[in-house]
């Protein structure tokens, strides 16, 4: 009740101050031309952003723009238009009103503005922390990616976790589940980030732009960041006086995707609105080792809406979102005569036949599956207080996750969380003076994790209330671009005490008031009461040589505290095979990056260079229990020891970790239409032990991906030819190596040989004889050798419970080929203006 009253006094002292403020604090308006710098031609459909603000303008025909209702201070303009360099300028708003831009043809994207961990909008390459943005471009041209972590998956230093096509973990050097915090908007996503059988609740037909830290945001987003930060951003408000929308159509041919998106937006005279609605289903994917891998469809309905205002004291945006997923849940079960995919049918699993050829095609949703929903309301705000702004972001979410285990009993979920969120962001950004930027914060949640109805209790009812408050000041001195911030968390953690009551059909969770003396009921978890707390910082540094080098270097400590399952877990997770146990006496997790990074720009060449070396201390991770004879122990449902249980038992220990690599770019283009792209990323993970011998089985951590090059042939062509604009192809290679450093303890992981992978694509506009876009055609192909491999990212390399003959590669394959079409039909609903933009 507090808390709640406390953000009710913030939000009123807030609308108090926005309405009362003085219109001297603002001007007019800001106006100016946008030319080509050699020709001197103007320019339509540039696009000019002040992204801090969240306005804009599109150039006319004439070239020319206007933004109004600007408050007074110091902002980044950004000015972008396909084929040409983007022109980035913090422009001081109380003495500028007018500025004719020129813009250069360049066929390099190396001015791009970020918004996450930053106080303000800050070019990217003058940020020390090393980061990596894609736009929705970017986002357009993967067509093929199933969900939103798999269109990030294969930028330089980010990897995905994986259990089939539409669940998707994401990982950055090697940190992963609740070591990287994945936001929308900047509201933190929140939803049993330990499992791994369910991806991150995000439609990605709403997501227009991703920005990514690599490397501890404790500094920023508290505990659970010390591996980055991905912060998917959603669609910015249209131009004042547009109502603008799309329809998006795609389909796969592998697993015969179907993804629709409608999505529409406005703005009038500073309202803003916009909404998106989404579906999408497949059925199960294939490949020519598996043919139909069983149980990995899915469908998918998700909506947003957003209302908010664009005013001269800032914007305000109040938006709210559904993401509701059934999901097929694989177990790779087979027949061990024919090796075809096999299904439970009895709760005794003393028989499972083989799957037929018509559920292996079909789109229905098996018996056995999980259901997830998120519902989830937030505001984002920026309000011009004195000389600063004042920027607060609340959120509230519900996340309800089931797994349908019951093969005779439909209706009964073996899991059923529901976990509620709040979060609060509140910070004052403002200039102490001679061009100190600074920004002061307090931000947190509370949560809340009950346990509905169901037969399987991994995990605790609890609560959890975090805080964390922090500092951080920037600095440029000409060519020196310096900044530093300090941070200090707390995180409470009160969990519940639980008995379960076996005398039923299936376990229930005790109601009752006498536990002790009730028969057959027993204690699932014993109340528990934890507290930890956390030093964070980071300094780092930028030294722009000349416009074409710089280096920079940073030091970032980040915290996390540990999560519910390594603190309380005691009970099957049906989805992973695994029956967990925590551990109450953890410490949290602290590590120290250090990251260096090197960065050139020429004219027909650019390259980088990003190494980092992070050392972490308590490292969490899963080890398996043995018994007496030294062998793996299995268990029942009910945690009883059975040498044919369903289970593996897995409890929790900790260790020093040291994560090392670097990332390696390099774009050659010899003629201003065609690219030579090439990336290298290199992964280190190893345990370094507690003091004493690390046994060989344990030197290696889990999940860490090997080395990965990308290579792509790319034609850019922005003027296009006659009805076709801004069009491209691609044909690119990837090469992945066998990774032979794993963490094989307990059979945990095992080899994984190396592959190569091919992939080609083509797209582009079509407009009418006004220039006006029509239509948006993106066509991707992967894996077009159709090769059969098993990345050491996918959980599905190890879902097998045949009897393997010799000379077969256990586990399941990725998907095989796939070709995906993307069509995006534009639509104008506004009124139109006497001057077309031509």
């Amino acid at each position: 009740m507090k808390f709640k009253l406390f953000l009710c006094a913030t939000l009123l002292f807030i609308s108090i101050s926005a309405f009362s403020k003085n219109t001297n604090d603002i001007i007019s308006s800001f106006s100016g031309t946008v030319t080509d710098e050699t020709t001197k031609q103007p320019l339509p459909r540039a696009t000019i952003t002040i992204p801090d603000l969240h306005i804009g303008a599109v150039s006319d025909s004439s070239g020319k723009f206007t933004i109004n209702n600007i408050p007074k201070g110091i902002y980044l303009l950004q000015v972008s238009y396909e084929g040409y360099a983007t022109f980035l300028q913090k422009i001081d708003f109380s003495k500028i009103n007018y500025l004719d831009i020129q813009l250069k043809e360049s066929a390099l994207e190396n001015a791009d503005v970020v918004i996450t961990g930053v106080s303000k909008a800050t070019e990217i390459k003058r940020d020390p922390v090393p980061m990596v943005a894609v736009s929705k471009s970017y986002i357009n041209e993967k067509a093929a990616s199933g969900n939103a972590i798999d269109v990030i998956a294969n930028l330089p230093g980010i990897s995905a976790v994986t259990t089939g096509p539409n669940i998707s973990k994401p990982f950055i050097h090697g940190l992963g589940y609740n070591r990287v915090v994945t936001s929308e908007d900047g509201i933190r996503q929140e939803g049993q980030q330990w499992g791994d059988e369910h991806g991150v609740e995000i439609d990605q037909n709403s997501i227009d732009r991703v920005e990514i830290i690599k490397g501890p945001a404790s500094l920023s987003f508290g505990s659970d960041a010390i591996g980055g930060v991905v912060n998917m951003i959603t669609p910015a408000p249209v131009a004042d006086g547009k109502i603008l929308g799309s329809l998006t159509a795609n389909y796969g041919t592998n697993n015969g995707l179907i993804n629709g998106s409608f999505r529409l937006q406005g703005n009038h005279h500073g309202l803003v609105w916009g909404t998106i609605i989404s579906a999408k289903e497949a059925k199960n994917y294939q490949n020519q080792h598996d043919g139909r891998v069983y149980a990995t469809g899915f469908k998918e309905k998700d909506a947003r809406a957003m209302i908010g205002l664009n005013k001269s004291w800032g914007y305000s945006y109040l938006n709210a979102s559904l993401f509701d997923d059934l999901q097929d849940i694989p177990d790779g079960s087979r027949d061990s005569a024919t090796r075809k995919f096999t299904y439970q049918i009895n709760e005794a699993d003393t028989f499972r036949p083989v799957v037929p050829n018509s559920v292996l095609n079909s789109y229905a949703i098996p018996t056995l599956h999980q259901h997830v929903q998120l519902y989830r309301i937030y505001d984002n705000s920026n309000i011009h207080l004195g000389n600063g702004n004042l920027l607060f972001n609340l959120g509230y979410q519900y996340s309800h996750r089931r797994e349908f285990t019951h093969p005779e009993n439909a209706d009964i979920p073996g899991l059923n969380l529901e976990l509620t969120t709040l979060t609060y962001d509140v910070k004052y950004d403002f200039d102490l003076g001679k061009g100190y930027e600074t920004t002061f914060g307090v931000n947190g949640m509370y949560q809340n994790n009950s346990l509905g109805y169901s037969t399987d209790f991994p995990i605790p009812a609890y609560h959890q209330f975090d805080i964390g408050s922090f500092a951080v000041m920037k600095k440029t001195y000409d060519k020196l671009d310096v900044s530093a911030g300090v941070r200090y968390d707390h995180r409470s953690f009160n969990g519940k005490a639980a008995y379960i009551d076996t005398s039923g059909e299936f376990p229930t969770l005790y109601k009752g008031s006498n536990p002790a003396t009730t028969e057959n009921v027993a204690q699932q978890f014993a109340a528990l009461n934890k507290s930890f707390n956390g030093v964070t910082g980071s300094v780092g540094a930028t030294y722009n040589f000349s416009n074409a080098f710089l280096i920079k270097a940073n030091v970032a400590r980040g915290f996390r505290a540990p999560n519910i399952a390594e603190l309380s877990a005691n009970g099957p997770d049906p989805g992973s095979q695994i029956y967990h146990v925590g551990n109450s006496n953890f410490k949290p997790e602290f590590n120290v990056q250090e990251d260096l990074g090197i960065a050139l720009t020429l004219p027909n060449v650019s390259a980088n260079i990003e190494l980092y070396n992070n050392n972490l201390s308590n490292y969490i991770f899963q080890q398996q229990i043995l018994d007496a004879n030294g062998n793996a122990e299995r268990v029942d449902e009910d945690g009883t020891s059975n040498p044919n249980g369903q289970y593996s038992k897995f409890t929790y220990v900790q260790t020093k970790a040291r994560i090392y690599g670097g990332d390696f770019d390099l774009d050659i283009h010899p003629i201003s239409w065609l690219h030579f792209e090439n990336n290298l990323t290199l992964t280190y993970g190893k345990n370094s032990g507690n003091g004493g011998t690390v046994p060989d089985s344990l030197k290696y951590l889990p999940f860490i991906p090997p080395l990965h090059t990308h290579s792509e042939l790319r034609g850019m062509f922005a003027k296009g030819f006659g009805i076709f604009k801004n069009t491209y192809a691609f044909v690119g290679f990837d090469h992945y190596n066998a990774q032979d450093r794993f963490f094989a303890a307990y059979g945990t992981e095992t080899y994984t040989a190396g592959y190569n992978l091919l992939s080609a694509g083509i797209g582009g506009n079509i407009v009418n004889k006004h220039g006006d876009k029509i239509l948006e055609l993106y066509i991707e192909g992967t894996n077009l050798a159709n090769k059969n491999y098993q990345s050491n990212m996918s959980r599905l390399k190890y879902f097998d419970n045949a009897n393997v003959p010799d000379g077969v590669q256990p586990g399941i394959f990725n998907m095989g080929r796939n070709i995906s079409f993307k069509v995006i039909v534009p639509f104008d609903l506004s009124a139109r203006s006497k001057q077309r933009i031509s």
